[in-house]
């Protein structure tokens, strides 16, 4: 199993940052790779981002836009989302998932997930 924790949402105003983090604990080799998720009242779970553990490639929404940053350190087995320039369509709650394989916009493929961290941001 792998534990997944999630940190760093907030209340942030339009135009500002916050950095989410995502702590995995347990059997970390299992997963190959990693995402970032999220859901807003009344929609559905959409993508974010991915990034491949060991290459460090990754792969984002068209909606990110250069605004988030997918990021890792494989010391800490911790992943990171920047995002910047938050507008308030972004507020949503955050997931961090683990998958084994390579990265991926599907989230069917991800087996482990985090209880997730509220974004919410104000115009």
């Amino acid at each position: 199993q792998v534990q997944l924790v999630e940190s760093g949402g907030g209340l942030v105003r339009a135009g500002g940052s916050l950095r989410l983090s995502c702590a995995a604990s347990g059997r970390t080799f299992s997963s190959s790779a990693m995402g970032w998720f999220r859901q807003a009242p009344g929609k559905e779970r959409e993508f974010v981002a991915t990034i491949n553990w060991r290459s460090g490639f990754s792969d984002y929404a068209d909606f990110v836009k250069g605004r988030f940053t997918i990021s890792r350190d494989n010391a800490k087995n911790t992943v990171y989302l920047q995002l910047n320039s938050l507008k308030p369509e972004d507020t949503a709650v955050y997931y961090c998932a683990a998958k084994v394989g390579a990265r991926s916009r599907i989230s069917g493929e991800y087996g482990y997930w985090g209880q997730g961290t509220s974004v919410t941001v104000s115009s």
